[in-house]
């Protein structure tokens, strides 16, 4: 199957350069949705991965010719164009965090039971991660994305991604285990 899907995404993006748009809207239903998770994942804002999500579709109809099916799938490639958006928006925010924005501390998670409750303290725990643990979280544990995949979107070692991985599950455990005994910890 992974094969067929590479021959789909190569013969979509063929007749996408040739100007049928109905292929890039094909490209667009198969692999927004991979793309939006991740960019959900990163930023924790829905609004933000929506317009993040479309930048990197707009970023590819610009760019149709830089994807080298070769390298990898289209969809990993896809994820890491958002990755880079993501990259370039925090460094933007960084530069202009107002006074007041830089002291709010994050709210927390609404009074609510059970799964729901927990499933929000976990995402905002892998929120608070600092960007190069959060991305192989969201890569390999939440995507389900394998070490070598990770590596080719995160530009670095299969090694690299294994120990930031690490790093980041000790992190999200320490935050978690202070979260439920009711001590603050700071990521």
């Amino acid at each position: 199957m992974f094969e067929f899907e590479r021959v789909r995404d190569r013969e979509l993006l063929r007749r996408f350069r040739a100007g049928d748009r109905d292929a890039f809207a094909e490209v667009y239903r198969l692999h927004n949705g991979a793309v939006f998770r991740f960019a959900r994942a990163m930023t924790g804002d829905q609004a933000k991965a929506a317009e993040l999500t479309q930048d990197a579709f707009v970023w590819l109809m610009h760019h149709p010719g830089e994807f080298d099916p070769d390298r990898g799938e289209l969809g990993g490639f896809l994820v890491g164009v958002a990755r880079k958006l993501t990259k370039r928006l925090y460094s933007e925010q960084q530069r202009w965090v107002s006074l007041d924005e830089a002291m709010l501390k994050p709210t927390p998670p609404s009074v609510r039971g059970g799964a729901e409750a927990d499933t929000e303290l976990l995402r905002q725990a892998i929120a608070a991660l600092p960007v190069r643990y959060r991305e192989v979280v969201v890569l390999c544990d939440l995507d389900g994305r394998s070490y070598e995949d990770a590596a080719g979107i995160a530009e670095c070692a299969v090694g690299t991604v294994r120990s930031r991985l690490h790093r980041a599950r000790a992190l999200l455990a320490k935050k978690l285990t202070s979260k439920m005994t009711g001590k603050g910890c700071a990521v």
